[in-house]
């Protein structure tokens, strides 16, 4: 019994001998070793030209983060066209619309099956704050809503928030600002078959 005791001890023994650690013991450098690998013997290389650290790029300016000092930009940075609006909207259906719905009401798909609502567009609250507020929203999250910082870039989040105040204004507009032919058409009202 002892004999065959120490087979299985011999046997594991050989098995751990033979087990090789190639992680603990890969070829790398260490921060700011000699290298004879590179030209300049260095094995840090130097930053390519223009590099910047993530989420370093202008994060004071009114741009990146939708502030003057510590209150909201009331105006987009940005010059709005029709371009602008376009791809807001493309970018609202895409990572808004599930939750906010389509026109802004807090009624998404993802809303209609059990998800926490989000407010509407369309309160008082959120028509009176300023375009930056939005912005940060989006950049940093709010109440459940996550952070889109690392999905939207900066120019979407604004293109974004010039498609939340189109909603707005579409859905709150006076009568007296429409144009004439739009007043006409709502004094005719609905088109009968």
């Amino acid at each position: 019994m002892t004999a065959r005791r120490l087979g299985v001890l011999l046997a594991a023994a050989s098995l751990l001998v033979g087990c090789r650690q190639d992680m603990h013991d890969q070829p790398k450098y260490r921060p700011f070793r000699k290298s004879t690998f590179f030209g300049d013997e260095r094995s840090a290389r130097p930053l390519v030209a223009g590099t910047v650290a993530r989420g370093q790029l202008q994060e004071e300016s009114l741009l990146a983060a939708a502030k003057s000092g510590a209150a909201f930009a009331d105006a987009l940075p940005v010059p709005v066209d029709e371009a602008l609006l376009r791809r807001g909207q493309e970018r609202y259906q895409i990572y808004c619309s599930p939750c906010h719905g389509r026109l802004g009401r807090g009624d998404g798909m993802v809303v209609r099956r059990g998800y926490r609502p989000p407010s509407s567009f369309h309160v008082d609250r959120l028509r009176a704050q300023p375009a930056g507020y939005f912005f940060d929203a989006i950049s940093h999250g709010f109440g459940a809503m996550p952070d889109y910082a690392a999905q939207i870039p900066v120019m979407d989040r604004w293109a974004i928030v010039a498609y939340v105040r189109v909603l707005q204004l579409s859905q709150n507009v006076p009568v007296s600002e429409l144009p004439a032919d739009a007043r006409a058409q709502l004094e005719k009202g609905p088109a009968t078959p």
